[in-house]
Parts: structure tokens; C-alpha cells; sequence
């Protein structure tokens, strides 16, 4: 953390003595952020429910950057939680809503502050810090609840070829989207962390309409993982196309994973061929067509029956006195990602669907309604011996105000439903309301 510390304040420094160069100022945006929110988990089966509001600030500034061949700026963010609603019995200790209290409610307010220095050179950039928010195959930073989920360290991204982007990193902490702490980088399950997450990857526009990726990923004493994608959009005219985005995952054991010490894997609670280790493939398709305001998925994904799918999972995360830290909620790079569920235990073959409708084809911009359905069967129980099935329905109507003194105020209502066939799967019912406004200053 020091060593991070300083590296950052010096960074800082340098930037700030060139502050005054033209662009570092004149490109700058400064906003801040509104969210509030009711969350509501009912536990079918008489496990603690979680019903809570908050309200969330986000406050976010973005420098230009300097002139030279080297260009220098800085990022910053400020985020606030502040509970609204829901007290001890409403908020267990494993919600990753809000931080918990001592007593088992959640605290009255959290809040924490990130900053990224950057340079740019040609048409590549760094950044450095403690408030990067990845959204890449092997990587997706959460924003599912109050606040975001934030990273630390260090990232590149270079678009000196043209049509090929090219990205790479090393992260070393997560800030959970209801903690005020950092943690080290884990999985699903494992008591222990690392603080050496690796990436490299590229996207390479092939065609106007068809796009490739390659990603390579390596949590140290957890897993690898190779990413394979190809994304087709063929139009067929101007209001209608078909879409085709294929994606596969390969991921193994790294290091001390499966050999104990906190390292293992539990395999989304599920089967494993060797336990404790990471060890899978997966693929997945989806198919879109688009006409007018309607568009139509069909999908399928199959993950294999050796183990689970794994992506990076603080949730299990405790602080020195065994209480959750607050560093649960993470999402990954599959079509299966849901409201409740994840689809993703080994042997599982999930068929989805999903209908949405744009309501400005019919002169009601800004209004929108998708509603979703997933079933996954096949799913091997932890012993070995049988399987089961599950499913989810999702449904959500989003609407976002167009013009006037309140235009870009949004509001989502957005409910779900799980059920499935084995003890370890609790069924569920969830609800959320979601009002969003964004304030730019400049």
C-alpha cells in the first residue's frame, strides 16, 4: 500500500505542476451522480430476507491532459451511501447492500475517495490508481447496487493500429460496491487472496461489422484463464439486423489453488472433478435480430462438467475480526449474469431468451421494457451422483426523461424470480427500484 501511495502523490505532483497547460483544464469534466434505491430479497424458503433503501453520490472529475508528446492528467472520485431504510432483521450480515454495523444492522453512512493519474502518449494511455472500473471479458466492474465497485492498480490501453485495441494490466486490490476497505483479489469461496491479477488482451475489428477477441488472465494461486470472442452484426436494413456473439472461456488451476491454505475454489457451491481447483470450459451464443423498437435473443451456454465457471469474487472476503467486509456483489463476462443467478455450476446447460421493446418507435423516447427467461438443467450435484435443474425470470421497465428541467432523470423497476430444484439453491423473488440523475458541472 505505501509503496502504491507514493507512487500515486508523485505521479500527482508531476501533474500538478503542468496543471496550467491548455487542454488539462479545458477538457475537464466535473459531475456528480444520484442514486437511489429499494432492494428487496425474499427468501422463499425462510432464510433472512434483505429489504433496504439507500441513497448514493457520486462525484466524479476527469482532467484533459497536458501538452507535449507525453500528456499527463488525473481522475478522481468521491462515493457516499447513505441508508435510508431497513434495520437489524431486514439487513444480513452477508448483504452486499450495505456495510453491516456491530450489532447486525447496517451503518448509518460509508463512504470512500479514489484517484487515477495518467499519461497518454500517441494514441496510448495509462492509468494508475485506486478508482479504475474495468468492463473487459475477463473483468467486468459491478455497478448492481447503491455504488460501483472499484479496482487498484495499474492498466493500459493502445489504439496505435489501426482497427486493433489493445489492452493490459495488473490490478493488486478491490474496493467492494458496500465497503469502505480494500480487499485482496479472490474467488468464489476461498478464505484466502492474492494481490496480482494480470491481464493482455486485443479486439481486432476484422471487418465494419465483425469484431474478434483474444484475452489471457492469471490470478496468482487461483486460476488462468484464455478468452475466445467473435461478435457479427449483419444488417439487413436500416431499422432491422442480426446479431451473432460468440464467446469461450478456458480456465485452470494456478499456483496454491487446490492444494488448501485458503486457496480453493468451491466451484459456485457445486460439483468439482478435483476439489477445490479451478477447471473449465465454457461456451456460450447468442443470437439478436433487431426490427424497429422490437428485438428478440435467443441463446444457449454450456459450462463444463468438470467444474465451475470462475471469474474474480471477493464476496467470501472477512476483515481481521472475521466480519464480511462488504466486497461481495462481482459480475463476469457471460449472457447468464441475472438478477439473482448465475448459471454457471459445473455440467450446467442454460437456454435463455429475452424480448425488449424501445418505446420511441412508437414516439415515446426514452421509455423502455425487456422481460427475460433462463433454465439451466444438467447441473451436476457437489457429490457427483444425480443432477437438477433451475430457472429465472426477469422482467424490467426503464424510463428516462427526455427534455425539460428534469431531463436525464431515470427510474428502473426491475423484478425477478428463481426457483430451483436443490436445497443449495434457494428460490427467490427480488425487486428493485432505481432512481438515477446525473449533474454535469462542466
Amino acid at each position: 500500500m505505501y509503496k502504491s501511495s507514493l507512487a500515486l502523490a508523485v505521479a500527482l505532483g508531476v501533474i500538478a505542476q503542468q496543471a496550467g497547460a491548455a487542454g488539462f483544464i479545458e477538457d475537464s469534466k466535473l459531475s456528480v451522480s444520484s442514486r437511489t434505491m429499494y432492494f428487496n430479497d425474499d427468501n422463499r424458503e425462510g432464510g433472512a430476507d434483505n429489504r433496504e433503501s439507500g441513497q448514493g453520490f457520486k462525484l466524479d472529475y476527469i482532467s484533459g491532459f497536458t501538452e507535449g508528446t507525453v500528456g499527463f492528467g488525473v481522475d478522481a472520485q468521491a462515493l457516499w451511501g447513505i441508508h435510508l431504510d431497513g434495520g437489524k432483521g431486514h439487513h444480513p450480515d452477508s448483504s452486499t447492500f450495505f456495510p453491516s454495523d456491530s450489532n447486525g444492522s447496517a451503518v448509518g453512512q460509508w463512504a470512500r475517495v479514489g484517484a487515477n493519474a495518467k499519461a497518454r502518449f500517441s494514441k496510448t494511455e495509462v492509468h494508475f490508481g485506486s478508482a479504475l472500473a474495468p468492463n473487459l471479458p475477463i473483468l467486468v466492474s459491478n455497478d448492481g447496487r447503491l455504488l460501483p465497485q472499484t479496482f487498484e492498480g495499474g492498466t493500459i490501453q493502445s489504439k496505435e493500429i489501426d482497427n486493433l485495441t489493445i489492452n493490459a494490466g495488473q490490478l493488486t486490490h478491490a474496493m467492494g460496491r458496500a465497503s469502505s476497505n480494500r480487499t485482496g483479489l479472490s474467488v468464489a469461496g476461498a478464505s484466502a487472496d492474492s494481490n496480482k491479477f494480470r491481464y493482455g488482451g486485443l479486439d481486432y475489428k476484422l471487418t465494419p461489422d465483425l469484431t474478434l477477441q483474444y484475452y489471457y488472465s492469471n490470478l496468482e494461486d487461483f486460476y488462468k484463464q484464455h478468452f475466445l470472442g467473435a461478435t457479427h452484426v449483419f444488417k439487413i436494413a436500416d431499422d432491422q439486423s442480426f446479431k451473432t456473439d460468440l464467446r469461450f472461456f478456458d480456465s485452470s488451476s494456478d499456483g496454491k489453488n487446490g492444494h488448501g491454505g485458503g486457496y480453493n475454489f468451491n466451484n459456485n457451491g457445486g460439483y468439482a472433478k478435483n476439489s477445490g481447483k479451478v477447471d473449465n470450459k465454457t461456451w456460450s451464443a447468442m443470437f439478436t435480430y433487431t426490427l424497429g423498437g422490437h428485438a428478440l435473443m435467443l441463446g444457449r451456454q454450456q459450462v463444463g462438467d468438470d467444474g465451475g465457471f470462475v471469474w474474480l469474487n471477493q464476496g467470501s472476503v472477512v476483515d481481521g475480526n472475521g466480519r464480511n467486509e462488504g466486497a461481495g456483489g462481482s459480475s463476469f463476462y457471460l449472457f447468464t449474469d441475472s438478477m439473482i443467478n448465475q448459471f454457471a455450476r459445473a455440467g450446467e446447460n442454460t437456454n435463455f431468451g429475452q424480448y425488449s421493446y424501445d418505446f420511441a418507435a412508437l414516439g415515446v423516447p426514452g421509455l423502455k421494457a425487456s422481460v427475460a427467461y433462463l433454465r439451466g438443467d444438467d447441473i451436476r450435484y457437489k457429490s457427483g451422483h444425480g443432477t437438477y435443474n433451475e430457472w429465472e425470470r426477469d422482467a424490467r421497465v426503464d424510463y428516462t426523461i427526455q427534455d425539460g428541467t428534469l431531463k436525464g432523470l431515470g427510474f428502473s423497476l426491475r423484478q425477478g424470480v428463481y426457483r430451483g430444484s436443490a436445497e443449495s439453491s434457494p428460490d427467490k423473488d427480488q425487486t428493485r427500484f432505481i432512481v438515477n440523475y446525473t449533474y454535469a458541472f462542466m
